[in-house]
């Protein structure tokens, strides 16, 4: 098992795609392991060496009790990097991993080259404080199934679920949400999610001069297109692609546009 110790815990991660390529750290978002990037990492393979981790509170990570930081986050992927003999790398951070991200690049900007912020957010409002607080009551109280449920109504668009297939398929994976053989602790989501509001970085953004995009889509309900639009204003060098018809989980619902672009965006980055 590919573990490291960084910033005081054991550190799951993978490599992908040739070692003799340029880094790509792929940092996933709130309740999803490494592993949620396989469809993107089968692209992004083929141009660059790929370092997926699981989040501190997820996967095979250690799961500390207690809140994190998005700024103890970055400092994980920091270690990561320096353990692996990385000087820097491109990175891509998807929701809460956006956030990770943004830290990386303000507390560790020598170790990005550039940034691809996927539904960011800068600072949180107060509905946004209220979701991430639901989404812990949700996962106290509701059974693998239900919590699921509401994950998907918070990330799939209406035309996901008005789409029969789509729909089969989240309710397929409702039904297998009791077989993960690896689910999040309660109080691995809970640290994460203190981490999440508790995000605060928009008085920092302009600090951020590498090339950034973000990216996201316009009926995304969990962080909708205010957010996307403040990071994107604040970050100097910073353009703003928003898919039409699409939620949190845009860069499922556009699988084969979402790849082809980024992974062009990156490779002239």
């Amino acid at each position: 098992m590919p573990l490291i110790k960084t910033n005081g815990i054991d550190f799951y991660y993978e490599e992908r795609g040739n070692p003799s390529t340029e880094p790509l750290l792929m940092i996933m978002g709130i309740t999803a392991p490494g592993s949620v990037w396989e469809p993107h990492t089968l692209e992004m393979e083929k141009h660059f060496r790929c370092i997926i981790g699981d989040n501190r509170g997820v996967g095979l990570t250690e799961k500390p009790a207690g809140s994190y930081t998005t700024d103890q986050m970055a400092d994980d992927y920091a270690g990561l990097l320096d353990s692996l003999g990385i000087e820097k790398a491109k990175v891509i951070g998807c929701s809460m991993g956006s956030t990770i991200a943004q830290k990386l690049a303000i507390r560790h900007p020598e170790k990005v080259v550039s940034l691809v912020l996927m539904c960011p957010w800068a600072r949180c409002d107060n509905t946004a404080q209220g979701i991430f607080q639901h989404l812990m009551a949700c996962k106290a109280h509701l059974n693998p199934k239900e919590f699921t449920r509401y994950i998907q109504l918070l990330i799939y668009s209406k035309a996901s679920w008005d789409d029969d297939k789509v729909a089969a398929e989240l309710a397929e994976g409702r039904e297998n949400a009791h077989l993960d053989p690896n689910p999040q602790p309660f109080h691995g989501l809970v640290g994460q999610a203190h981490a999440c509001i508790n995000h605060n970085a928009l008085e920092d953004l302009h600090k951020i001069k590498q090339k950034t995009l973000v990216i996201g889509g316009k009926e995304d309900i969990f962080t909708p297109v205010w957010m996307a639009d403040e990071v994107s204003t604040a970050i100097p060098n910073a353009e703003l692609y928003l898919y039409e018809k699409a939620g949190h989980i845009f860069h499922f619902e556009n699988l084969e546009d979402f790849n082809k672009r980024v992974s062009n965006w990156l490779l002239n980055s």
